[in-house]
């Protein structure tokens, strides 16, 4: 009784499992693991602490309700065949992130929701132009002027924006994110597979071209080839004119070539691949200029490292990590409450949540008081002792 279908997909997904391996670790038939997941019977005790078991969650977690977080599309990069499990396994622990930030809002008083959004409700409506325009907007609301950012992840979070950062398992999902109906708040997740910094920024800046530009779209957009390439890459254009503001960054080129964008790399925290998109989209250099930068580009391997990328310090969101330290530390919850609140494991809960390993396996010891001595003599206990009888004891003879 009280068990949900919904929870058992999405753990499911979540542990990249099919329905036939799921099966097979619990030695069950993929049948019966299709007729609990549809709903049409409900798993045995005994089958319950089976699937527990070997998904790493208490039981508790399958009789926990999934929130309805509405239907607003959830946008990833890639929406081929071949990442179709990626995209399963990444969606749930988008989720699972989002269990966790709900929870804490029970306790906790998250920044407010501060994204300014575009009214389309088609992509084809969208001019480069608005994306301009969308994307000063965000740095006028949120007071970046028009220099580098210095902690693109600190500034979605200040945005109200939750940002969960960790490994999906392949390198071809590189961020994907979503706008829950449940608190009415933007959530991201980054993968973490390939961390450089100009990288993560880029991935951060692109989602929030999604939640900004592309809110109101329907997720049968998403499925169009041609809609889908065109909605990517007018968040990959909003990336850029975010990170790189047409004013400030074209002063700074005094020539576009790859030796300028390498002496910029530095300062603007953004990928030279980044800026020579972003220098044909502002008309600096035109098309056969362009292909000559590409080829020079690839020709000095830069394809797979550019310079600078293990220099420069990956950004790491903080938002859902401070919120878990400040309830324990001020003894509002515990680690063991908390992980009952959350039902999920503490290794999901640590990577979901940006926590070192092992944090939520600590427990709080017992409190022993230790005496102290005084700094003087109590009168009471003096008097006592010199006032007491001396008692005899008889000889033996």
């Amino acid at each position: 009784p009280g068990f949900h279908a919904n929870r058992l997909i999405e753990a499911r997904e979540s542990r990249g499992l099919t329905q036939l391996a799921l099966g097979e670790l619990t030695t069950r038939t993929s049948s019966t693991i299709s007729r609990w997941e549809n709903g049409a019977q409900s798993p045995e005790p005994d089958a319950l602490e089976s699937l527990a078991n070997v998904l790493n969650l208490p039981v508790s977690y399958f009789l926990k309700l999934t929130p309805d977080h509405g239907d607003a599309p959830i946008f990833f990069r890639s929406m081929a065949s071949s990442t179709q499990s990626l995209r399963r396994r990444a969606r749930a622990r988008l989720r699972w992130g989002q269990d966790i930030a709900l929870t804490l809002q029970e306790w906790v008083d998250l920044p407010s929701v501060d994204v300014p959004v575009l009214e389309a409700h088609d992509y084809r409506d969208i001019r480069n132009s608005d994306i301009e325009k969308m994307a000063s907007a965000c740095r006028m609301r949120w007071g970046l002027g028009l220099g580098p950012i210095s902690d693109v992840l600190l500034v979605l979070e200040n945005a109200g924006i939750c940002v969960i950062k960790e490994e999906v398992g392949s390198a071809q999902m590189d961020g994907l994110s979503n706008w829950s109906a449940v608190d009415g708040r933007a959530y991201m997740l980054i993968a973490k597979d390939k961390d450089t910094c100009v990288r993560s920024r880029m991935d951060a800046a692109h989602e929030l071209g999604h939640l900004v530009l592309h809110r109101h779209l329907k997720e049968k957009n998403l499925v169009e080839i041609g809609a889908f390439k065109e909605i990517e890459r007018q968040a990959f254009y909003f990336a850029g004119a975010f990170l790189l503001p047409a004013e400030s960054f074209s002063s700074e080129v005094w020539s576009p070539s790859l030796n300028t964008f390498v002496a910029l790399k530095e300062r603007w925290r953004t990928a030279i691949g980044a800026m020579i998109m972003r220098c044909g989209n502002l008309d600096m250099v035109d098309e056969e200029y362009q292909r000559r930068l590409w080829k020079h580009y690839s020709a000095r391997g830069w394809r797979k490292n550019e310079p600078l990328d293990d220099h420069l310090v990956p950004e790491l969101p903080r938002l859902l990590a401070r919120s878990v330290k400040l309830l324990i530390d001020e003894r509002v919850r515990s680690h063991r409450d908390l992980l009952e609140d959350f039902r999920l494991s503490s290794a999901d809960v640590e990577s979901l949540s940006g926590l070192p390993r092992g944090f939520m396996n600590n427990t709080e010891g017992e409190i022993v008081p230790i005496p102290k001595l005084k700094t003087r003599p109590s009168e009471s206990l003096t008097e006592r002792a010199t006032a007491g009888q001396v008692v005899q004891f008889q000889r033996r003879h």
